[in-house]
Protein backbone atom coordinates (compact mmCIF):
# COMPACT_ATOMS: atom_id res chain seq x y z
CA UNK A 1 0.00 0.00 0.00
CA UNK A 2 1.77 3.11 -1.23
CA UNK A 3 0.85 6.98 -0.80
CA UNK A 4 2.30 9.30 -2.90
CA UNK A 5 1.96 13.09 -2.16
CA UNK A 6 3.79 15.35 -5.56
CA UNK A 7 3.10 18.79 -3.59
CA UNK A 8 5.83 17.95 -1.08
CA UNK A 9 8.49 16.54 -3.52
CA UNK A 10 11.50 18.47 -5.21
CA UNK A 11 10.78 18.56 -8.69
CA UNK A 12 13.23 14.94 -9.34
CA UNK A 13 11.43 13.01 -6.93
CA UNK A 14 8.25 13.80 -8.38
CA UNK A 15 8.53 13.49 -11.63
CA UNK A 16 9.57 9.80 -11.01
CA UNK A 17 6.82 9.77 -8.54
CA UNK A 18 4.23 10.29 -11.45
CA UNK A 19 5.64 7.76 -13.81
CA UNK A 20 5.33 5.20 -11.07
CA UNK A 21 1.85 5.90 -9.80
CA UNK A 22 0.85 6.33 -14.12
CA UNK A 23 2.48 2.68 -13.89
CA UNK A 24 0.05 1.44 -11.37
CA UNK A 25 -3.23 2.96 -12.69
CA UNK A 26 -2.31 2.30 -16.45
CA UNK A 27 -1.80 -1.88 -14.81
CA UNK A 28 -5.23 -0.98 -12.76
CA UNK A 29 -6.90 -0.47 -15.79
CA UNK A 30 -5.36 -2.89 -18.07
CA UNK A 31 -6.18 -5.92 -15.65
CA UNK A 32 -10.01 -4.47 -16.25
CA UNK A 33 -10.41 -4.45 -19.39
CA UNK A 34 -10.03 -0.38 -19.92
CA UNK A 35 -8.23 2.12 -21.32
CA UNK A 36 -6.92 4.88 -19.44
CA UNK A 37 -5.85 8.04 -20.83
CA UNK A 38 -4.82 9.80 -17.68
CA UNK A 39 -2.11 12.21 -17.38
CA UNK A 40 -1.01 13.15 -13.91
CA UNK A 41 -1.26 16.77 -12.73
CA UNK A 42 1.14 18.91 -11.27
CA UNK A 43 0.45 19.57 -7.48
CA UNK A 44 -2.13 16.96 -7.25
CA UNK A 45 -1.90 13.87 -5.01
CA UNK A 46 -3.04 10.31 -5.67
CA UNK A 47 -3.47 8.13 -3.41
CA UNK A 48 -2.79 3.97 -4.42
CA UNK A 49 -4.95 1.65 -2.02
CA UNK A 50 -4.83 -1.69 -3.45
CA UNK A 51 -7.45 -1.65 -6.41
CA UNK A 52 -8.80 2.04 -5.82
CA UNK A 53 -7.30 5.28 -6.36
CA UNK A 54 -7.90 8.45 -4.95
CA UNK A 55 -7.32 11.74 -6.29
CA UNK A 56 -7.08 15.31 -4.40
CA UNK A 57 -6.08 18.20 -6.18
CA UNK A 58 -3.65 20.87 -3.87
CA UNK A 59 -5.55 23.43 -2.09
CA UNK A 60 -8.69 21.07 -1.55
CA UNK A 61 -7.45 20.24 1.88
CA UNK A 62 -10.22 17.92 3.77
CA UNK A 63 -12.35 18.19 0.70
CA UNK A 64 -11.29 14.84 -1.56
CA UNK A 65 -13.25 12.59 -3.60
CA UNK A 66 -12.08 8.87 -3.68
CA UNK A 67 -12.55 6.84 -6.90
CA UNK A 68 -14.44 4.31 -7.03
CA UNK A 69 -14.35 0.76 -9.17
CA UNK A 70 -17.78 -0.25 -9.43
CA UNK A 71 -18.73 -3.32 -11.64
CA UNK A 72 -15.20 -3.50 -13.11
CA UNK A 73 -15.00 0.33 -14.38
CA UNK A 74 -12.63 2.39 -13.11
CA UNK A 75 -14.09 5.48 -11.98
CA UNK A 76 -12.06 8.35 -11.09
CA UNK A 77 -14.24 11.18 -8.49
CA UNK A 78 -12.42 14.50 -8.74
CA UNK A 79 -12.93 17.20 -6.07
CA UNK A 80 -16.54 18.34 -7.98
CA UNK A 81 -19.45 19.20 -4.98
CA UNK A 82 -22.41 16.75 -5.56
CA UNK A 83 -24.79 18.42 -7.72
CA UNK A 84 -25.36 21.10 -10.55
CA UNK A 85 -28.20 23.20 -10.46
CA UNK A 86 -29.91 26.69 -11.43
CA UNK A 87 -29.16 28.46 -7.66
CA UNK A 88 -31.62 27.86 -5.12
CA UNK A 89 -34.56 28.30 -7.00
CA UNK A 90 -37.05 27.18 -4.23
CA UNK A 91 -36.12 29.86 -1.02
CA UNK A 92 -38.80 31.86 -0.20
CA UNK A 93 -40.86 30.60 -2.93
CA UNK A 94 -43.24 28.64 -0.37
CA UNK A 95 -45.46 29.16 2.70
CA UNK A 96 -43.73 26.22 4.72
CA UNK A 97 -40.40 26.79 2.18
CA UNK A 98 -38.52 25.71 5.28
CA UNK A 99 -38.89 21.88 3.74
CA UNK A 100 -37.23 22.83 1.10
CA UNK A 101 -34.53 25.16 2.53
CA UNK A 102 -33.80 22.05 4.49
CA UNK A 103 -32.62 20.02 1.48
CA UNK A 104 -30.67 22.95 -0.06
CA UNK A 105 -26.88 21.14 -0.06
CA UNK A 106 -28.75 19.06 -2.80
CA UNK A 107 -29.13 21.79 -4.81
CA UNK A 108 -25.62 23.44 -4.90
CA UNK A 109 -23.77 24.74 -7.88
CA UNK A 110 -20.98 22.79 -8.45
CA UNK A 111 -18.28 24.87 -9.42
CA UNK A 112 -16.94 22.27 -12.71
CA UNK A 113 -20.50 22.02 -13.73
CA UNK A 114 -20.79 25.77 -14.14
CA UNK A 115 -18.23 25.96 -17.02
CA UNK A 116 -17.26 23.99 -19.44
CA UNK A 117 -13.18 23.58 -18.51
CA UNK A 118 -10.62 20.74 -18.69
CA UNK A 119 -12.09 17.86 -20.08
CA UNK A 120 -9.51 15.79 -17.97
CA UNK A 121 -10.35 17.54 -15.02
CA UNK A 122 -14.07 16.86 -15.73
CA UNK A 123 -13.41 13.16 -16.16
CA UNK A 124 -12.48 12.83 -12.36
CA UNK A 125 -15.63 13.30 -11.08
CA UNK A 126 -17.58 10.99 -13.70
CA UNK A 127 -19.38 7.89 -12.58
CA UNK A 128 -17.12 6.28 -15.13
CA UNK A 129 -14.58 7.64 -17.79
CA UNK A 130 -16.43 8.36 -20.66
CA UNK A 131 -18.04 6.26 -23.63
CA UNK A 132 -15.74 7.80 -25.97
CA UNK A 133 -11.85 8.07 -25.71
CA UNK A 134 -10.69 10.92 -23.32
CA UNK A 135 -7.92 11.82 -25.65
CA UNK A 136 -10.59 11.87 -28.89
CA UNK A 137 -12.68 14.06 -26.99
CA UNK A 138 -9.46 16.58 -26.04
CA UNK A 139 -8.89 16.32 -29.64
CA UNK A 140 -12.19 17.82 -30.97
CA UNK A 141 -13.34 19.64 -27.53
CA UNK A 142 -14.73 22.35 -29.21
CA UNK A 143 -17.23 19.82 -31.03
CA UNK A 144 -20.84 19.94 -30.50
CA UNK A 145 -20.57 16.24 -30.23
CA UNK A 146 -17.67 16.19 -27.18
CA UNK A 147 -19.62 19.19 -25.30
CA UNK A 148 -22.88 17.05 -25.62
CA UNK A 149 -20.98 13.76 -24.00
CA UNK A 150 -19.28 15.77 -21.57
CA UNK A 151 -22.79 17.28 -20.01
CA UNK A 152 -24.67 14.03 -20.16
CA UNK A 153 -21.64 12.56 -17.99
CA UNK A 154 -21.75 15.11 -15.67
CA UNK A 155 -25.70 15.32 -15.18
CA UNK A 156 -25.26 11.69 -15.16
CA UNK A 157 -22.78 11.86 -11.82
CA UNK A 158 -24.28 15.13 -10.01
CA UNK A 159 -27.96 13.38 -9.90
CA UNK A 160 -26.39 9.77 -8.60
CA UNK A 161 -24.62 11.29 -6.12
CA UNK A 162 -27.20 13.17 -5.12
CA UNK A 163 -29.46 10.12 -4.91
CA UNK A 164 -27.17 8.48 -3.26
CA UNK A 165 -26.56 11.14 -0.73
CA UNK A 166 -30.23 10.43 0.07
CA UNK A 167 -30.34 6.71 0.21
CA UNK A 168 -27.34 5.82 1.93
CA UNK A 169 -26.65 2.90 -1.05
CA UNK A 170 -24.87 2.90 -3.79
CA UNK A 171 -24.97 2.88 -7.64
CA UNK A 172 -23.86 -0.03 -9.80
CA UNK A 173 -21.81 1.52 -12.62
CA UNK A 174 -21.96 -1.02 -15.55
CA UNK A 175 -20.09 -0.14 -18.65
CA UNK A 176 -21.06 -1.96 -22.04
CA UNK A 177 -20.11 -1.33 -25.92
CA UNK A 178 -22.43 -1.37 -28.69
CA UNK A 179 -20.55 -3.76 -32.22
CA UNK A 180 -22.05 -1.50 -34.35
CA UNK A 181 -20.45 1.61 -32.87
CA UNK A 182 -20.50 3.32 -29.44
CA UNK A 183 -21.86 1.84 -25.93
CA UNK A 184 -23.11 3.30 -22.61
CA UNK A 185 -22.79 3.30 -19.20
CA UNK A 186 -25.52 2.19 -17.29
CA UNK A 187 -25.98 3.25 -13.36
CA UNK A 188 -28.26 1.22 -11.31
CA UNK A 189 -30.06 1.00 -7.89
CA UNK A 190 -31.80 -1.40 -6.40
CA UNK A 191 -33.55 -2.01 -3.16
CA UNK A 192 -32.07 1.10 -1.27
CA UNK A 193 -33.62 2.43 1.82
CA UNK A 194 -35.54 5.43 -0.12
CA UNK A 195 -35.29 3.87 -3.69
CA UNK A 196 -36.88 0.45 -4.99
CA UNK A 197 -35.46 1.11 -8.54
CA UNK A 198 -33.28 3.84 -9.68
CA UNK A 199 -31.42 3.96 -13.04
CA UNK A 200 -29.45 6.84 -14.49
CA UNK A 201 -28.08 5.74 -17.87
CA UNK A 202 -25.31 7.40 -20.42
CA UNK A 203 -25.58 6.54 -24.14
CA UNK A 204 -23.30 7.48 -26.63
CA UNK A 205 -24.15 5.90 -29.95
CA UNK A 206 -23.35 5.84 -33.62
CA UNK A 207 -23.57 3.95 -37.54
CA UNK A 208 -26.27 3.83 -39.76
CA UNK A 209 -29.84 4.23 -39.70
CA UNK A 210 -31.82 1.65 -40.15
CA UNK A 211 -34.43 2.05 -42.39
CA UNK A 212 -36.88 1.34 -39.49
CA UNK A 213 -35.48 4.05 -37.96
CA UNK A 214 -35.30 6.21 -40.56
CA UNK A 215 -38.68 5.73 -41.05
CA UNK A 216 -39.78 7.25 -37.39
CA UNK A 217 -37.38 10.71 -38.26
CA UNK A 218 -39.22 10.82 -41.39
CA UNK A 219 -42.73 10.57 -39.73
CA UNK A 220 -41.44 13.46 -37.48
CA UNK A 221 -40.97 15.21 -40.50
CA UNK A 222 -37.02 15.12 -41.34
CA UNK A 223 -36.27 15.31 -44.38
CA UNK A 224 -33.20 12.93 -44.73
CA UNK A 225 -31.10 11.98 -47.88
CA UNK A 226 -28.51 9.26 -47.74
CA UNK A 227 -26.00 7.66 -49.67
CA UNK A 228 -26.70 4.11 -51.28
CA UNK A 229 -29.26 3.90 -48.53
CA UNK A 230 -27.19 4.70 -45.57
CA UNK A 231 -27.56 7.83 -43.33
CA UNK A 232 -24.94 7.98 -40.85
CA UNK A 233 -25.63 8.98 -37.41
CA UNK A 234 -24.56 9.85 -34.21
CA UNK A 235 -27.22 10.12 -30.76
CA UNK A 236 -26.51 10.77 -27.47
CA UNK A 237 -28.20 11.06 -24.19
CA UNK A 238 -28.91 10.46 -20.40
CA UNK A 239 -32.16 9.15 -19.29
CA UNK A 240 -33.60 8.74 -15.98
CA UNK A 241 -36.37 7.29 -13.85
CA UNK A 242 -36.19 6.86 -10.53
CA UNK A 243 -38.70 4.63 -8.52
CA UNK A 244 -39.29 5.29 -4.53
CA UNK A 245 -40.36 2.90 -2.15
CA UNK A 246 -42.35 5.43 -0.17
CA UNK A 247 -46.36 6.45 -2.13
CA UNK A 248 -45.39 9.52 -1.02
CA UNK A 249 -42.23 10.42 -2.89
CA UNK A 250 -43.11 10.90 -6.51
CA UNK A 251 -41.01 9.10 -9.69
CA UNK A 252 -39.28 11.10 -11.57
CA UNK A 253 -38.48 11.11 -15.01
CA UNK A 254 -35.83 13.04 -17.17
CA UNK A 255 -34.18 12.49 -20.40
CA UNK A 256 -31.66 15.07 -22.47
CA UNK A 257 -30.37 13.80 -26.17
CA UNK A 258 -28.61 15.28 -29.29
CA UNK A 259 -28.98 13.22 -32.32
CA UNK A 260 -26.75 14.26 -35.55
CA UNK A 261 -26.85 13.03 -39.17
CA UNK A 262 -24.72 13.04 -42.08
CA UNK A 263 -26.83 13.35 -45.23
CA UNK A 264 -25.14 12.34 -48.88
CA UNK A 265 -23.24 15.61 -49.67
CA UNK A 266 -22.04 15.85 -46.02
CA UNK A 267 -24.15 18.29 -44.78
CA UNK A 268 -24.90 17.10 -40.51
CA UNK A 269 -28.64 17.71 -39.50
CA UNK A 270 -28.93 17.52 -36.00
CA UNK A 271 -31.55 18.56 -32.87
CA UNK A 272 -31.87 18.38 -29.30
CA UNK A 273 -34.56 16.96 -27.51
CA UNK A 274 -35.76 16.01 -23.78
CA UNK A 275 -37.69 17.27 -20.85
CA UNK A 276 -38.43 16.50 -17.00
CA UNK A 277 -41.31 15.01 -15.91
CA UNK A 278 -42.91 13.95 -12.05
CA UNK A 279 -45.14 11.28 -11.91
CA UNK A 280 -47.21 11.69 -7.73
CA UNK A 281 -49.19 8.65 -6.79
CA UNK A 282 -50.99 11.55 -4.20
CA UNK A 283 -51.96 15.05 -5.06
CA UNK A 284 -49.41 17.44 -3.38
CA UNK A 285 -50.02 20.70 -4.88
CA UNK A 286 -46.38 22.41 -3.16
CA UNK A 287 -44.50 19.80 -4.63
CA UNK A 288 -45.73 20.14 -8.00
CA UNK A 289 -45.69 24.12 -7.85
CA UNK A 290 -42.05 23.51 -6.84
CA UNK A 291 -41.32 21.47 -9.44
CA UNK A 292 -42.74 23.36 -12.52
CA UNK A 293 -40.96 26.53 -10.99
CA UNK A 294 -38.20 25.04 -11.14
CA UNK A 295 -38.29 24.34 -14.70
CA UNK A 296 -40.12 27.32 -15.57
CA UNK A 297 -36.98 29.65 -14.01
CA UNK A 298 -34.83 27.39 -16.27
CA UNK A 299 -36.94 28.01 -19.32
CA UNK A 300 -37.43 32.11 -18.93
CA UNK A 301 -33.73 32.66 -19.32
CA UNK A 302 -34.15 31.48 -22.57
CA UNK A 303 -37.71 32.37 -24.12
CA UNK A 304 -40.56 32.61 -22.26
CA UNK A 305 -42.66 30.81 -24.53
CA UNK A 306 -40.67 27.91 -24.17
CA UNK A 307 -42.59 26.99 -20.61
CA UNK A 308 -45.68 26.92 -21.50
CA UNK A 309 -45.36 25.22 -24.86
CA UNK A 310 -43.31 22.76 -23.35
CA UNK A 311 -45.40 21.84 -20.52
CA UNK A 312 -48.59 21.55 -22.94
CA UNK A 313 -46.10 19.41 -24.81
CA UNK A 314 -45.40 17.18 -22.17
CA UNK A 315 -49.05 16.43 -20.97
CA UNK A 316 -49.96 15.51 -25.21
CA UNK A 317 -46.54 13.26 -24.92
CA UNK A 318 -47.12 11.34 -21.76
CA UNK A 319 -50.80 10.22 -22.27
CA UNK A 320 -51.95 7.06 -22.14
CA UNK A 321 -54.39 6.71 -24.25
CA UNK A 322 -56.13 3.95 -23.93
CA UNK A 323 -56.65 4.45 -20.72
CA UNK A 324 -57.38 8.57 -21.10
CA UNK A 325 -55.25 9.94 -18.67
CA UNK A 326 -51.69 11.41 -18.13
CA UNK A 327 -49.14 9.51 -17.04
CA UNK A 328 -48.27 12.00 -14.31
CA UNK A 329 -48.14 15.26 -13.59
CA UNK A 330 -46.02 16.86 -16.34
CA UNK A 331 -43.18 18.81 -16.46
CA UNK A 332 -41.69 19.56 -19.87
CA UNK A 333 -40.91 18.12 -23.17
CA UNK A 334 -39.45 18.85 -26.47
CA UNK A 335 -38.38 17.60 -29.45
CA UNK A 336 -36.28 18.22 -33.03
CA UNK A 337 -34.96 21.64 -31.52
CA UNK A 338 -32.97 22.85 -33.93
CA UNK A 339 -33.37 26.79 -33.52
CA UNK A 340 -32.81 29.64 -32.85
CA UNK A 341 -28.88 28.50 -33.38
CA UNK A 342 -26.73 25.02 -32.37
CA UNK A 343 -25.12 26.79 -29.47
CA UNK A 344 -28.50 28.77 -28.45
CA UNK A 345 -30.34 25.24 -28.57
CA UNK A 346 -27.02 23.50 -26.36
CA UNK A 347 -27.36 26.49 -23.70
CA UNK A 348 -31.18 25.76 -23.63
CA UNK A 349 -30.65 22.10 -22.74
CA UNK A 350 -27.83 22.80 -20.43
CA UNK A 351 -29.84 25.02 -18.33
CA UNK A 352 -33.10 21.75 -18.06
CA UNK A 353 -30.23 20.01 -17.22
CA UNK A 354 -28.94 21.37 -14.23
CA UNK A 355 -32.31 21.61 -13.08
CA UNK A 356 -32.77 18.00 -12.70
CA UNK A 357 -31.20 17.88 -8.77
CA UNK A 358 -32.76 20.91 -7.25
CA UNK A 359 -36.36 20.25 -9.00
CA UNK A 360 -36.47 16.44 -7.46
CA UNK A 361 -34.45 16.32 -4.10
CA UNK A 362 -36.22 18.81 -1.78
CA UNK A 363 -39.54 16.90 -2.47
CA UNK A 364 -37.87 13.91 -1.80
CA UNK A 365 -36.47 14.78 1.31
CA UNK A 366 -39.33 16.35 2.27
CA UNK A 367 -41.27 13.00 2.43
CA UNK A 368 -38.42 10.75 3.32
CA UNK A 369 -40.26 9.96 7.11
CA UNK A 370 -43.87 9.80 5.80
CA UNK A 371 -45.94 7.15 7.33
CA UNK A 372 -47.63 4.94 4.64
CA UNK A 373 -50.73 2.76 4.89
CA UNK A 374 -50.61 -0.88 2.74
CA UNK A 375 -53.86 0.66 0.87
CA UNK A 376 -51.53 3.59 -0.19
CA UNK A 377 -48.96 0.84 -0.91
CA UNK A 378 -51.40 -0.81 -3.47
CA UNK A 379 -52.39 2.37 -4.94
CA UNK A 380 -48.49 2.80 -5.60
CA UNK A 381 -48.21 -0.13 -7.36
CA UNK A 382 -51.21 0.04 -9.92
CA UNK A 383 -50.59 3.31 -10.85
CA UNK A 384 -46.89 1.88 -11.54
CA UNK A 385 -49.04 -0.74 -13.83
CA UNK A 386 -49.97 2.71 -15.84
CA UNK A 387 -45.80 3.73 -15.95
CA UNK A 388 -45.31 0.83 -17.59
CA UNK A 389 -47.82 0.82 -20.05
CA UNK A 390 -47.07 3.69 -21.32
CA UNK A 391 -43.45 3.12 -21.82
CA UNK A 392 -43.96 0.39 -23.59
CA UNK A 393 -46.92 0.65 -25.79
CA UNK A 394 -46.01 4.72 -26.62
CA UNK A 395 -42.75 6.19 -25.68
CA UNK A 396 -40.56 7.23 -28.13
CA UNK A 397 -37.19 6.68 -26.78
CA UNK A 398 -38.15 2.55 -26.09
CA UNK A 399 -39.25 2.44 -29.42
CA UNK A 400 -36.57 3.41 -30.98
CA UNK A 401 -33.90 1.87 -28.87
CA UNK A 402 -35.74 -1.71 -29.66
CA UNK A 403 -35.30 -0.58 -33.42
CA UNK A 404 -31.31 -0.05 -33.59
CA UNK A 405 -28.99 -3.18 -33.81
CA UNK A 406 -26.98 -3.74 -30.89
CA UNK A 407 -28.97 -1.60 -28.16
CA UNK A 408 -28.77 -2.86 -24.78
CA UNK A 409 -32.26 -3.73 -23.63
CA UNK A 410 -31.60 -3.72 -19.82
CA UNK A 411 -30.49 -0.31 -19.77
CA UNK A 412 -33.62 0.15 -22.50
CA UNK A 413 -36.35 -1.04 -20.34
CA UNK A 414 -34.58 0.25 -17.23
CA UNK A 415 -37.31 2.73 -16.84
CA UNK A 416 -39.52 -0.30 -15.51
CA UNK A 417 -40.13 -0.44 -12.21
CA UNK A 418 -39.25 -3.65 -9.62
CA UNK A 419 -42.59 -3.75 -8.91
CA UNK A 420 -46.03 -3.22 -10.23
CA UNK A 421 -50.18 -4.16 -10.04
CA UNK A 422 -52.52 -4.59 -12.63
CA UNK A 423 -56.11 -4.95 -10.86
CA UNK A 424 -59.24 -5.94 -12.64
CA UNK A 425 -61.38 -2.72 -13.41
CA UNK A 426 -59.82 -0.80 -10.70
CA UNK A 427 -61.49 2.50 -9.84
CA UNK A 428 -60.85 4.34 -6.56
CA UNK A 429 -64.00 5.19 -4.84
CA UNK A 430 -65.43 9.15 -4.83
CA UNK A 431 -64.29 11.90 -2.66
CA UNK A 432 -60.77 9.60 -1.36
CA UNK A 433 -57.38 11.16 -2.31
CA UNK A 434 -56.87 8.43 -5.40
CA UNK A 435 -59.96 9.56 -7.58
CA UNK A 436 -58.30 13.26 -6.51
CA UNK A 437 -54.66 12.28 -8.40
CA UNK A 438 -57.31 9.67 -10.96
CA UNK A 439 -59.31 13.41 -11.95
CA UNK A 440 -55.92 15.66 -11.96
CA UNK A 441 -54.44 13.08 -14.58
CA UNK A 442 -57.55 13.44 -16.69
CA UNK A 443 -57.81 16.92 -16.76
CA UNK A 444 -54.05 18.46 -16.11
CA UNK A 445 -53.81 21.52 -14.81
CA UNK A 446 -51.90 24.55 -14.33
CA UNK A 447 -49.15 24.15 -11.30
CA UNK A 448 -47.63 27.81 -11.84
Amino acid sequence: MATIVFCSLNKTAQTTARRCSMSHLKRLASSRGLHLPVTLLPGARWFCRGSSVRFMSQGTAGRSAAGRTRSGALALTGAAALTAAAGAVVVGLLANADHFQRAEMATKVSPVAEQEGDILERCRGFMSPPVTDVGVLQQRKEEMRTRMEMLIMQTQADFCNALEKVDGGTFKVDRWKRNEGGGGISCVMQDGKVFEKAGVNVSVVFGNLTEEAAKQMRSRGKVLKGKDGKLPFCAMGVSSVIHPKNPHIPTVHFNYRYFEIEEEDGTKQWWFGGGTDLTPVYVNKKDAFHFHNTLKEACDKHHLQYYPDFKKWCDRYFYIRHRGETRGIGGIFFDDLDTPSQEEAFNFVKSCARTVVPCYLPIVSKHLNDSFTDEEKDWQQVRRGRYVEFNLVYDRGVKFGLATPGSRIESILMSLPLTARWEYMHEPAKGTLEAEMLEVLRNPKEWV
